[in-house]
């Protein structure tokens, strides 16, 4: 496995790497490097949605104008040495516009006069093989560890944030927690499924002594798509404003995804290694089925693991539409009033196809088939929204009976 200095850019190229994943990312970028590149998950925020509106067209989603804005405003800020950068986008290529992010991020640079930069991308439906990242084994398995440490860092410090008795705690423990894994990570070592485990209780166990106010506050879930769910540029920094409103945010973790993503992708294809996929969902539900357990041992709240939700929500969402984050949104959404989470913020980008159909599709559905449970509120986000119509949706919800 690749033995990282992260002090030192020594390998061949720098990749830039669009932010999407706040909790996960700084854990996930030690997946990226190699021999050849030496990742930089790309933190500027100032102006970036004017500068991808100038090279993205209007009509594309706020995550794609927002992505090409980052990357095009790094390349611009003189920093790096254009010879020796590449970049790096991520896709789902289902058949939404998701799939059309390689090239809007080609004609954007193209139009900026960065057309010399190449792209590469990392997505599982074939699209630009010649440009696709190759991924080892040593990549894989530092890929997969840090989104499950990410989500249970993500959840108990969401726990614990807004209850804490002494300002400060939750926020220290998630920082001494992020350097002890991301040491693993980056040393390669710990990183079997046993050590996993063993890291699990630790952590819950850890953020359990961070004394709380005995009246918690109430938990609002946060749901849709998956940019504007986990990125604080998407959603408008949503967390914090709930938090600053006296409520514990909750949103689901990557793992759910990842295994929702088997599930509707790879698992109804007829295909040879449909059986071997099939003993991988079960494995790393597995997995994921432990960490729920030592979150909850300790009182604090979560979902269900993938599996046991899926079934829960069965009666009361269709899972026919696997496009995109499809069904899984409703089933987090129909998962929170199931566990008592009696408000759910869906966020997602206006006009986006899948979210229109598959989640504003079901969420007065869910309501009515879960009566008395709770509220489901959605708003969508766009360059040219009002931010203020945005918060006014969240604090309706919030103060909703």
């Amino acid at each position: 496995m690749y033995k990282i200095d992260e002090s030192k850019d020594r390998e061949k190229y720098i990749l830039l790497i669009p932010a999407m994943l706040d909790y996960h990312f700084p854990l996930m970028k030690y997946a990226f490097y190699s021999k050849n590149y030496h990742p930089v998950i790309i933190d500027l925020e100032e102006d970036v949605e004017n500068i991808g509106l100038k090279y993205v067209n209007n009509d594309m989603c706020y995550p794609a104008i927002m992505n090409v804005g980052q990357i095009i405003a790094a390349l611009q800020s003189g920093k790096y040495d254009l010879n020796r950068t590449r970049v790096l986008m991520a896709t789902a290529g289902d058949a939404c516009r998701g799939s059309n992010y390689i090239g809007t991020l080609k004609r954007g640079l193209r139009k900026a006069g960065f057309e010399d930069v190449p792209v590469l991308n990392i997505n599982v439906q074939g699209i630009a093989k010649e440009e696709t990242m190759k991924v080892d084994i040593g990549m894989a398995i530092r890929a997969l560890v840090s989104v499950y440490y990410g989500d249970i860092l993500m959840i108990l410090y969401n726990n614990v944030l807004p209850n804490e008795r002494h300002a400060g705690e939750a926020r220290a423990k998630y920082d001494y927690w992020m350097d002890i894994l991301a040491t693993d990570l980056k040393e390669g070592k710990h990183l079997s499924f046993r050590w996993m485990k063993k890291r699990f209780k630790q952590i819950s166990d850890d953020f359990a002594t961070i004394e709380q106010n005995p009246d918690k506050k109430q938990i609002v879930g946060i749901a849709g798509e998956i940019y504007m769910k986990y990125c604080h540029l998407g959603n408008w920094d949503l967390e914090k404003y709930l938090q600053d409103n006296n409520c514990q945010a909750h949103t689901n973790g990557v793992t759910w995804y990842m295994l929702y993503y088997m599930d509707t992708h790879l698992l109804n294809k007829k295909s040879v290694i449909t059986p071997f996929c099939r003993i991988a969902q079960h494995f790393l539900a597995g997995i994921q089925k432990k960490m729920v357990n030592e979150i909850r041992r300790n009182g604090f709240f979560t979902l269900d693991d993938f599996m046991t939700l899926k079934e829960k929500v069965s009666p009361y969402i269709s899972m026919n539409y696997s496009m995109g984050d499809g069904w899984l949104v409703g089933m987090e959404c129909a998962g929170f009033l199931l566990s008592d989470c009696r408000k759910v913020m869906s966020v997602q980008s206006f006009c986006c196809m899948v979210m229109q159909t598959c989640g504003k599709g079901m969420y007065s559905v869910i309501e009515r088939r879960l009566s008395g449970k709770g509220h489901i509120a959605n708003a969508d986000i766009d360059t040219s929204g009002s931010r203020m119509n945005y918060y006014n949706r969240v604090h309706l919800l919030i103060h909703q009976n």
